[in-house]
């Protein structure tokens, strides 16, 4: 190993908690007893960095995680470290931080549970790679996974976009948002318009919308039957963003839903629970010890990324004719990302956004997202993203990309001041991706405020297209160690390239 055994057991989390006596196929098989821990939903990484990375996984009984971590590819060389113990109120889901990494080097670990008795259980393996120096970076990035009914069909071979994007052997998966619908039921078969079925995957947690934790936490064990999803997740890391669909469709703090289908009515009680639910079932890095969604995960020299949360800060959906401000990010958001953003290094800033910035996107009469689709001034939440963008033109920040999802379409936009009503920001690229494994939309309309000109746009042939008709997107990124040159290209359901741009660094200070 070139990492010591001291470094990763002082630097890496392991729990103390005593264990009591207790009373569809993965991603790399293995034997199970079934006397022994099992691992029904596979195994994960998740903002992997230079020295850091987190690994999760889930059993089905009161067990302790256990990781075995070797960087030279043999298991009979590698450190074991022992994580925390698991039961019911974690749905038997762990997670393990791992510190004192090395820099530019590829890890693999194997994941599983121990006993009471110390017996270990059903084994898998992983891997993953940490960002180093004269290192290319690639990655792939989406959103809105299992929405609008469509859920996990055999006969058409699962999340397919999902073994595109492993295809592509990216350095780490974004996932911009929408990672569960827990607002969309899922029945067994649905006729489509040409008179074929497709056929869903289907259990209890899903039939009908969440509302209890236990509902919550089923809707990610769903989207881990499929083995498109698992292969990748055991070769590449996740960094997981959220939207509204892990809780309910353009929920906000403070709601009261008058949705029939809810018996729960209060927004920020269901929130609560989906936010539980997203953390246990994806491997997130709590910075500073807050269980935190907005963060920054760095990719060595040539990438940060700067994940946002668009949902948990905001206000109530306004009007489209609100001239004052309205919270999208927060203030102590919105002063984070200008602050992290202006001190980053690297050469490339990602601001991965949970939904986009110019594209108009309605609540029924109000504004879901930022645009408000009047000309003019900033209003509403525009005022929050006009301060952030002048913030970065004041303090000359360059090389920033926005990446974000939601739409479910495919997008590139350029933000250009000379075609804005707001001018006071420096051009900047907005690309937009998904879905994944959704019903497919758009286009929508573009607001004048920030002056997005559409340099590209592919859609649904009709609302609401299943995954069977092709038009699910992800979008990938490849940054040059050498040149620096950030090449982003959007892609189709198998991974077919329907637009691809090389966009050259500016000049650093």
């Amino acid at each position: 190993m070139n990492l010591s055994r001291r470094q990763l057991l002082a630097a890496s989390s392991v729990a103390g908690a005593s264990l009591a006596v207790p009373g569809v196929a993965s991603a790399v098989p293995s034997v199970v007893r079934r006397d022994r821990p099992a691992l029904p939903s596979g195994l994960m990484s998740g903002d992997v960095t230079a020295n850091s990375a987190v690994v999760w996984s889930r059993t089905d009984r009161r067990s302790r995680l256990v990781v075995d971590l070797t960087s030279h590819g043999r298991f009979d060389r590698a450190i074991r470290l022992r994580g925390p113990v698991t039961g019911p109120d974690d749905d038997f889901t762990a997670q393990l931080p791992l510190k004192g990494l090395r820099p530019g080097q590829r890890y693999d670990y194997r994941v599983s549970f121990e006993d009471a008795y110390g017996r270990r259980g059903e084994s898998l393996e992983g891997s993953f790679s940490t960002p180093g120096r004269n290192r290319g970076v690639s990655f792939v990035w989406t959103g809105d996974t299992v929405g609008q009914g469509w859920g996990i069909n055999p006969d058409f071979g699962g999340m397919v976009a999902y073994r595109a994007m492993h295809r592509t052997d990216p350095d780490f998966f974004l996932h911009s948002g929408d990672n569960i619908y827990a607002d969309g039921p899922i029945e067994a078969s649905v006729t489509l318009a040409d008179g074929t079925v497709w056929k869903n995957v289907v259990t209890e947690e899903v039939a009908k919308v969440a509302e209890t934790l236990a509902e919550y936490r089923g809707r990610y064990k769903y989207n881990l039957l499929d083995h498109n999803v698992r292969d990748l997740y055991a070769d590449v890391p996740i960094v997981s963003q959220w939207d509204d669909h892990e809780t309910v469709n353009n929920w906000y703090p403070g709601e009261i839903l008058t949705d029939d289908r809810y018996t729960e009515k209060r927004v920020n009680v269901l929130a609560r629970r989906a936010k539980k639910a997203f953390l246990e079932y994806l491997p997130i890095a709590h910075q500073g010890g807050q269980e935190r969604i907005y963060r920054k995960v760095s990719h060595g020299p040539l990438l940060d990324v700067f994940c946002l949360d668009m949902r948990t800060y905001r206000g109530a959906n306004p009007a489209p004719g609100e001239t004052g401000p309205v919270a999208m990010l927060g203030a102590e958001q919105a002063a984070w990302l200008v602050r992290e953003v202006a001190s980053s290094k690297a050469a490339w800033k990602v601001i991965a956004s949970d939904m986009p910035l110019g594209v108009l996107v309605p609540d029924g009469d109000l504004i879901e997202a930022v645009a408000n689709g009047v000309a003019g001034a900033p209003g509403g939440r525009e005022h929050e993203i006009a301060w952030v963008l002048s913030q970065f033109k004041r303090r000359k920040v360059k090389n920033t990309v926005w990446l974000t999802a939601d739409v479910h379409y495919c997008a590139a936009h350029r933000y250009d001041p000379a075609k804005a009503t707001f001018t006071d920001f420096d051009p900047f690229w907005e690309i937009v991706a998904g879905p994944v494994n959704a019903g497919t939309f758009g286009p929508n309309a573009l607001d004048p405020t920030f002056g997005p000109q559409l340099e590209f746009v592919k859609a649904a042939d009709f609302p609401n297209q299943p995954p069977s008709g092709g038009n699910q997107f992800f979008g990938h990124v490849e940054i040059d160690p050498r040149s620096e040159v950030f090449t982003v290209s959007l892609r189709d359901l198998y991974g077919k390239v329907l637009w691809r741009k090389d966009l050259p660094p500016a000049r650093r200070h």
